[in-house]
């Protein structure tokens, strides 16, 4: 079993999208847990703000395959569809063990932990004290070290009737 970190992004029906990504993701990976969710403006990328969270958990699947599956469950949510409105589901490999340069086609780990707030900070709070592979720092010190012109604020989500984002954290960013 291969540890995975995943990046999950909506910017369109963003409660429903991300929902039915994690029910998907469910199926393929086993001990997952999720960061809070945070809203963050659009960054590369016109349009809504977008809802952002970060899963981890363990996968019995070759990195292609699981690559494979998660551009299904973008599939399944309209990402491709030639009509869509906004960008409804992205699912990133963010990291893949401990695997570093490119990799079946995939950078690992993804460049846009380092880059992007929107990434980093809820990776810091799900697994604050795993390294990065490729830096060798810690999520929490990266993101201690980051300085970002990025505007993002934690929001309420619950999943499976549980509360994804902590009260503690919305009382301390609210919303902007």
């Amino acid at each position: 079993m291969t540890p995975v970190l995943l990046g999950l992004g909506s910017n369109h029906e963003r409660e429903k999208h991300l929902s039915a990504g994690l029910e998907a993701l469910d199926q393929l990976l086993s001990a997952m847990r999720c960061s809070p969710v945070f809203e963050s403006e659009a960054v590369g990328y016109r349009g809504a703000n977008f809802y952002n969270l970060v899963v981890t958990g363990l996968c019995d699947l070759p990195l292609a395959e699981l690559d494979r599956r998660l551009k299904a469950i973008e599939a399944d949510n309209g990402r491709y569809a030639p009509d869509r409105k906004g960008l409804p589901l992205d699912i990133d490999v963010l990291s893949y063990g401990e695997q570093v340069g490119e990799v079946d086609g995939l950078l690992l780990p993804r460049p846009e932990i380092l880059r992007n707030a929107f990434v980093l900070w809820p990776l810091a709070l799900l697994v604050p004290e795993r390294l990065h592979p490729g830096e060798g720092r810690s999520f929490a010190a990266l993101w201690s070290a980051m300085h970002t012109e990025q505007r993002l604020w934690p929001v309420p989500f619950a999943w499976r009737g549980e509360a994804l984002t902590p009260a503690a954290l919305l009382a301390e960013f609210p919303a902007a």
